[in-house]
């Protein structure tokens, strides 16, 4: 069969091969509403469908950005991610979705295949293990923005909870309920891992600005299929915590496997509170304390930064990291 071309869509409408272009790319503003219609119904009858590769040839785009996360199972990322995507969607851009696993080789395969795809840009939550390669990126003006992470040396828009007042609330919110030996649980500390970083120096710097001495033995990691073994052995002490900070949402998923499994109460025998909103926190039983990361915001920024840095490659700000405030869910489990 003969392809459908624009010249067929604007002889069949009678009006211009431009003013069909400037249908297409929804330029309206000197465009009559008959006009719009009946290009639209020389559109449909004719069955046209644009060719995507030529016309991202002929304006040097894609339309298509990749999002590179580090781990997708996290409630935030998903998020994030559906923020991206609204936002990309009413802009008529694609994005295509990678899972890094926190693997700095698994991102860079991901970079590499993104970039021979011709993305317009990336927003990535980086693993820190590729930090040449982002920097040569930067250097070339790919547009690049991260999430969730700073990585020393680069210098990028970058956005990020406030993570040390995520710890300052739940300190002050146990406080205020009457605990005041506070342990906290974490997955392995890496320093390119920001969030987890600042989460636990809050959490220190909030005991110390109650004028409450850090317990060393109080602050116990572990990898996530471990969590339940680590908080085992921090009960277990001769003076165990009377109240506990998850400090992600995949952590909060085994402390309350935990305390299921040993039929403890909450709160009375262990006080919980967990960083990241989850899903069930309301209808669990009890309801769940929660510090939330307003991310679905957070994605939309992300975006925005982006695409601002695709279409005004010439009148971008220099990169700035964008701090979001996190919110206490106070309920029961506290």
């Amino acid at each position: 069969m003969k392809r459908i071309t624009i010249s067929d869509v604007a002889e069949h409408a009678g009006v211009s091969k431009s003013t069909v272009s400037q249908y297409l790319n929804k330029r309206y503003d000197y465009m009559g509403q008959k006009t719009k219609e009946r290009i639209e119904q020389a559109v449909k009858e004719l069955g046209y469908s644009p060719n995507i590769i030529a016309r991202s040839l002929k304006q040097k785009s894609t339309m298509t950005i990749g999002v590179i996360v580090a781990n997708i199972l996290h409630v935030f990322s998903t998020q994030v991610i559906r923020a991206i995507e609204d936002f990309c969607n009413e802009k008529d851009f694609h994005v295509i979705i990678c899972n890094a696993d926190d693997d700095p080789e698994k991102e860079k395969r991901y970079i590499e295949m993104l970039q021979s795809k011709q993305v317009d840009g990336i927003i990535a939550f980086p693993t820190g293990g590729n930090v040449e390669l982002y920097k040569a990126l930067i250097e070339v003006q790919f547009p690049v923005v991260f999430m969730d992470r700073i990585i020393p040396g680069i210098e990028i828009d970058t956005v990020i909870l406030d993570n040390e007042k995520a710890s300052f609330l739940a300190v002050e919110e146990f406080l205020r309920k009457g605990y005041r030996e506070i342990g906290m649980l974490s997955p392995p500390l890496r320093e390119n891992v920001t969030s987890r970083m600042e989460r636990i120096n809050g959490f220190k710097k909030a005991l110390d600005n109650k004028q409450i001495t850090f317990n060393q033995n109080y602050l116990m990691v572990g990898e996530i299929n471990n969590i339940q073994v680590v908080m085992k052995e921090m009960l277990e002490q001769d003076n165990p915590p009377d109240a506990l900070l998850a400090l992600n949402d995949r952590v909060l998923h085994e402390v309350l496997a935990f305390t299921k499994k040993h039929r403890m109460r909450l709160p009375e025998d262990l006080a919980v509170i967990g960083i990241d909103e989850v899903s069930y926190a309301n209808i669990y039983s009890p309801a769940l304390t929660t510090i939330q990361q307003p991310a679905f915001d957070m994605g939309k920024k992300a975006a925005e930064l982006l695409l601002n840095r695709i279409t005004n490659k010439e009148n971008c700000m220099d990169p700035k990291i964008y701090r979001f405030e996190p919110k206490l869910n106070s309920r029961e489990s506290c």
